[in-house]
């Protein structure tokens, strides 16, 4: 059976009942930095498995409770995650290093509020973006992820639209 999993980014202090429907169909809830407040981690729905890394506009109470990067193994899948990452191929300072410490088969950031997708042939892993899903930046459209791991694979992946940023809905 597979692990349902939603990757969110970049809520700035947002989080809607929009994004919270979807939430509360997966097994677990990944965040990408840049959460905002504790409000925005209490919201979440109950009983699912948190993982969750500060990013740069997180205060000092929200590094002590949340790491910088995280690194586990899930279903088989190796996944590295943390918020500033850049893209493929221009990572950011020192990201490149550390993917191929890692040697991890998905590679996980925010901070761009841009929904991206790609395998990196270089790195020989899985990239993803979610986007964001909070107001604040300066997307147009907010998204998320949602995708299963099994058997040592990401199956299933979506990218959800949430709506326009500034339209609450």
């Amino acid at each position: 059976m597979p692990t349902k999993i939603a990757l969110i980014s970049d809520s700035h202090n947002y989080v809607d009942h929009k994004t919270l429907a979807y939430l509360e169909e997966v097994d677990e809830i990944w965040h990408a930095g840049d959460i905002g407040s504790f409000e925005v981690m209490e919201a979440l729905p109950s009983g699912k498995r948190i993982r969750a890394v500060y990013g740069n506009i997180d205060d000092v109470t929200m590094q002590q409770s949340y790491p910088e990067w995280q690194e586990f193994t899930l279903e088989g899948v190796k996944v590295l995650m943390t918020h500033i990452g850049g893209k493929p191929p221009r990572y950011a300072t020192g990201i490149k290093t550390k993917i191929k410490e890692s040697a991890p088969n998905l590679f996980i950031c925010g901070h761009s509020h841009i929904c991206k997708v790609e395998f990196d042939k270089a790195m020989n892993c899985l990239y993803m973006n979610p986007g964001a899903i909070g107001q604040h930046g300066f997307h147009v459209m907010r998204t998320m992820l949602l995708f299963d791991l099994e058997a040592g694979q990401v199956k299933n992946l979506r990218v959800v639209e949430l709506g326009k940023r500034g339209k609450v809905g």
